[in-house]
This record gives structure tokens, C-alpha cells and sequence, in this order.
């Protein structure tokens, strides 16, 4: 059997598991591929909005990126993969085995049978069981989720799976912090729908949370105060004034939701100022790169990516969201990128987690290199959370200007 067909068995294999509902696992290894640091891919089935996908979780050195494809584009990078980046793949469901090998052009495949396994869940999206169990708190109200008689409102459906969703995520960040009485700082609090309810849940799990909201409206300010009074929440407040004007100092985390454009790195440049164990962003407007590539001379490659404005829009999301992770990692951190609500609520859906990490940044000349290489291959002359850290930084931890 020659190796595409032997591919072709075993994307039958995994595409009959995906159907079937046997699959448990798939995981590529042994990558050759032209994608820096990266390690390894796994594959599961998940179910989002009564849709079947396959989820991929791409393992970087020292980030993961979480990608979700419905069946056909699935299989058809997977082929791609199997045929030219990757060695070796694993496929477990509750039948079998089946191991993919292959060197140069000769491919092998080993089969196991196996018994006993239990099929493995595909709830993506875990409505019966959400963190925010009870809907008569105080907050909710204030905040325009319930009505009176504490039912969820029905044009607040939506937001109301989107805290649930945040919380679902940030709580097990925060939990993991070494911290008896962790201090979160949430920058740009807005209503502070994400500070009520994750103070919420935190406490109803026996923690003893400190979140400080940093909003700039006076208004808000007051009455998130008021509501967080009104709820008992002695360990909530909010503060007045700009992301940049607030002292960070002793923070455990720092976090931001949809901080516009620059404000997305005044955040980050304020938790890795704090030396924060955490620091979380879901960024929105990517205005400042966007000008950059407008202005500068990307490479001529590039032309036909960058020469429509919508392109060019989602071509700057990646760009900066690119470069702020590799700063993070530059500054200490292990850093993850990964979509955490749902195109369908917003755009603006994907959130950057860094968790303080000694190990992170050790290799600095090849992350100031990589970041080097994308700003001219952008025609990006400047970044402005590099240019933050570097006013703070020894001329050579950042590179030259």
C-alpha cells in the first residue's frame, strides 16, 4: 500500500471515530514544519451550539493556541499535516489503537485493539452547569441580568453566558495563584460584570479575593461601589482614574477586557511592572500596528494580504496579539492565546493569558530576533507596549530602539 493511501486509512480511521463517537484522542508529533517552537498538536471532538468540530490544541514552547474546525477543513489540514509536517500521530478511541509513523516517504501504521474504554464527553459549552448557580444575588440586578423576581431577562440571555464563561475561565487562573488572599486588578472595569461575578464565585468556594475595578467614569465607579456594598462584598471596590495612572504595586493579577487599542498594553505593561503571578487580556481595536502597516514598507509579498482593508484589519489583530506574546515571554511569562467566547456574542473573542514562569524568556536572543523579523516583514517601525517596557529597561534586554 503505497503512503497515501496508508494516510487515507488513518484520516478514515480518525474520520470514522469523529462520526461514531469513539474518539477519544488524536495527538501529532515528531513536527518538522516551518512553525517556530512548535511541538505538538491534539485533537478532540467537541460539540459548540449543537455543531460536531474537531478542537486543536497547538502546543507551542511556551504557549498553547486553541483552534476549532468543523469536519472537512479538519480533515483536509490534517492530510496535509500527516503528509508533510508531522512524523508520527497517535489515535485512541474505545475500540482501538492506531499508530502513525513515517519516515521520509515510507509510512507505517500499527493497530491495537482495545477494551473497556468509556466514550469521552463532548459538552463544549456546560449551560446546566454554570458557576453562577444562583440568579437572586443583588449584582445581577444592578447590573440588568435579572428582573425582579430574580430570573434571568431574556434580552440578557447572552450576557448572561458570557459571565458565566469568564468566570468558568478566570477562576481556575486565580485558583491557581500562591496566594492566601489574592489581589486582582481588573483594568478598565467598565459595570464590572466580570469583578461582581467572579468576587462571586470565588468567595462561594471558599476564597478570600481583593479586586480592585479601574475604571476612568466616575459614574461607574460610584455605582459598582454601591452595588458591591449593597452585596456585602467587602473585598470588591472600584477606583477612579486611568490605566496608566493607577499603581499596580502588589498585584497578583491584572486583567483587562476589551481595553481599547493601546490600552491593552498599558494593562500588560502595568502587570509585568507589578511582577503580577497573571496577567489576562482579551484585546480590542488594534489601531496603533494598523497605522504602522499603513505607513511602513512591508514586505512586497505581502501585497495581495494587505491590500484590502478588512485583510489588513484581521492581518494587525494577529500581528499585535503576535507581538504582545512574544513580549510577555520575553518579560518571564508562559503565555497562551486561545478564543474564550464565541464569534456569535463578539469579535473581539480572543484572550491572552500569561502566567509568571521562571523558565519563560530564558531564550531572549531568539524572541527578540523573532520579533525582529515580523516588524520588518510588516514594515512595523514601532510597538508601543515594546516601547513601554524598553523606557523601563536596560538597553539590552530589549534590543536596540
Amino acid at each position: 500500500m503505497t503512503s497515501p493511501e496508508r494516510i487515507e486509512e488513518f484520516l478514515t480511521a480518525v474520520k470514522t471515530a469523529f462520526i461514531n463517537g469513539s474518539l477519544l484522542r488524536l495527538k501529532l508529533g515528531g513536527y518538522h514544519g516551518g512553525e517556530p517552537d512548535l511541538k505538538s498538536v491534539e485533537v478532540k471532538k467537541i460539540v459548540a451550539k449543537g455543531v460536531e468540530k474537531f478542537s486543536f490544541t497547538f502546543h507551542y514552547k511556551t504557549r498553547d493556541i486553541i483552534k476549532n474546525q468543523i469536519q472537512p477543513e479538519a480533515l483536509g489540514n490534517l492530510r496535509t499535516a500527516l503528509r508533510d509536517e508531522f512524523r508520527s500521530a497517535q489515535l485512541a478511541t474505545t475500540e482501538f489503537d492506531l499508530v502513525f509513523e513515517r519516515n521520509g516517504d515510507k509510512v507505517r501504521l500499527k493497530r491495537s485493539e482495545v477494551a473497556g474504554r468509556e466514550a469521552a464527553s463532548t459538552e463544549h459549552n456546560r449551560a446546566k452547569n454554570r458557576p453562577l448557580a444562583e440568579t437572586d444575588k443583588p449584582y445581577l440586578k444592578a447590573l440588568g441580568i435579572t428582573g425582579k423576581d430574580g430570573v434571568v431577562r431574556s434580552d440578557a440571555q447572552d450576557k448572561f453566558r458570557q459571565i458565566n464563561k469568564m468566570v468558568e475561565i478566570f477562576a481556575p487562573l486565580i485558583q491557581a495563584i500562591e496566594a492566601e488572599k489574592p489581589r486582582i486588578v481588573d483594568m478598565g472595569a467598565g459595570k464590572g460584570y466580570l469583578d461582581f461575578a467572579l468576587y462571586d464565585y470565588l468567595v462561594a468556594q471558599g476564597g478570600s479575593p481583593e479586586i480592585i475595578g479601574v475604571e476612568m467614569r466616575p459614574k461607574l465607579v460610584e455605582d459598582g461601589n454601591a452595588t458591591a456594598a449593597a452585596s456585602g462584598y467587602s473585598g470588591l471596590h472600584f477606583v477612579p482614574g486611568t490605566i496608566m495612572d493607577y499603581d499596580a504595586a502588589g498585584a497578583d493579577a491584572v486583567i483587562a477586557l476589551h481595553a481599547c487599542d493601546t490600552a491593552t498594553d498599558d494593562a500588560i505593561f502595568k502587570g509585568i511592572h507589578a511582577g503580577a503571578a497573571l496577567i489576562a487580556v482579551a484585546p480590542c481595536c488594534h489601531k496603533q500596528i494598523r497605522r504602522e502597516m499603513e505607513t511602513g514598507q512591508a514586505d512586497h509579498r505581502l501585497d495581495v494580504l494587505l491590500r484590502h482593508g478588512t485583510f489588513l484589519e484581521r492581518q494587525a489583530e494577529m500581528v499585535t496579539d503576535t507581538l504582545r506574546a512574544l513580549l510577555l515571554e520575553l518579560s518571564g511569562y508562559r503565555t497562551k492565546v486561545f478564543e474564550f467566547v464565541s464569534d456569535a456574542h463578539t469579535p473581539k473573542n480572543n484572550l491572552i493569558v500569561a502566567e509568571k514562569d521562571g523558565r519563560a524568556g530564558r531564550d531572549r536572543e531568539a524572541i527578540l530576533g523573532r520579533i525582529a523579523e515580523i516588524k520588518a516583514l510588516f514594515g512595523i517601525r514601532h510597538h508601543y507596549l515594546e516601547g513601554l517596557l524598553r523606557s523601563e529597561a536596560q538597553p539590552q534586554q530589549l534590543g536596540s530602539p
